[in-house]
């Protein structure tokens, strides 16, 4: 309901922009129209109407509108209307000034689908004032990256990076990172993962401690991660995110070795942390330091793979089959790719069996979360 009514008011927001600008001869082929329709399929057929109409007064000998400057750059017809759905004052923007950010766009290997992304996560992007200073900007930028390619990728997953400050922004971040011990390469493969490191990174002396306390050196491979992460993530997250793995019993010690080993473990939100301990602990019966020696069991999904293969292995023992998941074993099955696990455990036996076994197992996949609906979808901001 929520998204139908999100497409309504953009097709709405769509034929504001698109009925004032009839005497301005605006031309939007019906094949854009049509386009609207698969991209948001509660599209007023109104609008439908009105680009008809446009057509048959401007012919089509028009001249250049917002649509054929997309097009320019690659877009094909269900794409423009994806960003004019995603902003639709784009039909009402200064074309030239509109064309100029695009071949900026352009001359980066920014075309298309990746346009989309852009305009997607930006939606305000082409508003914004590129041209200012962007030569400096971008010949900043590319002392961080090894090539355009790399300096591509950060720009679409962080479109921002063209218009952050040089000296007031970007300058204090770099060298902040180096006093750390990490150098601008380092830092500019880090952007591409994390994209909003700049605008985000911060270090104080608490968190300079929980990063000493991993007892990571700078010549680690984790090092670089492990900094960054605790820079752009908020204290008061990472001292609750240590509290809760402290209630399963760990020591403090063991929570940062654990977060050396793993970095990415820090971006686990509490509830799954506590949902997947809780199984592994109360169901599976395993000891709680297992994950500190098997840390995938954290970021295994519950529904998907923790317990429709612990049921699967229930169901093998029952049926006394072999090869049995039990004791190492079931942390290795826990790990395999699905394929894998499929082969080891399922289709090894003779068709009828396997057919009983991955039915069961499909089944135990399809078992309803617990309370599913009645959870709140609580965001708390950026990101951890």
């Amino acid at each position: 309901m929520k998204r139908e009514m999100i497409a309504k008011a953009s097709a709405l927001r769509f034929l504001h922009f698109i009925v004032p600008t009839l005497s301005d001869s605006i031309f939007i082929p019906s094949s854009i129209c049509k386009a609207f329709t698969l991209a948001s399929p509660t599209f007023s057929s109104k609008a439908l109407e009105v680009v008809a109409g446009v057509e048959k007064v401007v012919g089509n000998d028009a001249p250049k509108d917002t649509v054929d400057i997309f097009r320019r750059c690659g877009c094909n017809d269900i794409e423009i209307s994806k960003i004019l759905l995603r902003q639709p004052s784009l039909l009402r923007v200064n074309l030239p000034l509109l064309q100029g950010k695009l071949n900026i766009l352009q001359s980066l290997g920014i075309v298309g689908s990746d346009l989309i992304k852009i305009i997607t996560c930006r939606p305000r992007f082409l508003a914004c004032r590129l041209n200012k200073g962007l030569d400096h900007r971008l010949q900043f930028l590319e002392t961080l990256f090894e090539s355009r390619q790399m300096l591509r990728k950060a720009i679409i997953r962080n479109p921002s990076l063209l218009n952050y400050d040089v000296d007031n922004r970007m300058k204090p971040c770099v060298a902040l990172y180096e006093e750390m011990g990490i150098n601008r390469l380092e830092l500019g493969f880090m952007l591409n993962s994390r994209p909003m490191i700049i605008p985000r990174s911060s270090l104080n002396k608490e968190k300079l401690a929980y990063i000493q306390s991993t007892g990571l050196s700078k010549e680690s491979k984790m090092y670089k991660y492990v900094v960054s992460l605790i820079a752009v993530s908020r204290l008061e997250t990472i001292r609750e995110k240590v509290a809760n793995f402290e209630k399963f019993g760990f020591s403090f010690d063991d929570v940062m070795h654990l977060f050396a080993r793993t970095p990415n473990v820090l971006t686990l939100s509490i509830h799954k942390v506590q949902r997947n301990m809780t199984y592994i602990m109360g169901t599976m019966k395993l000891p709680a330091r297992i994950v500190l020696d098997q840390p995938f069991l954290l970021y295994a999904n519950l529904e998907g793979v923790l317990r429709p293969r612990f049921l699967l292995a229930g169901k093998i023992q029952e049926m006394g089959l072999q090869p049995q998941i039990k004791g190492p074993a079931m942390v290795t099955a826990m790990r395999m790719a699905k394929p894998r696990f499929q082969k080891a455990f399922i289709t090894c036996h003779e068709n009828d069996i396997a057919k009983s076994l991955m039915e069961f197992y499909s089944k135990t996949k399809s078992i309803k979360r617990l309370a599913q609906d009645s959870k709140l979808g609580l965001r708390k901001g950026f990101p951890f």
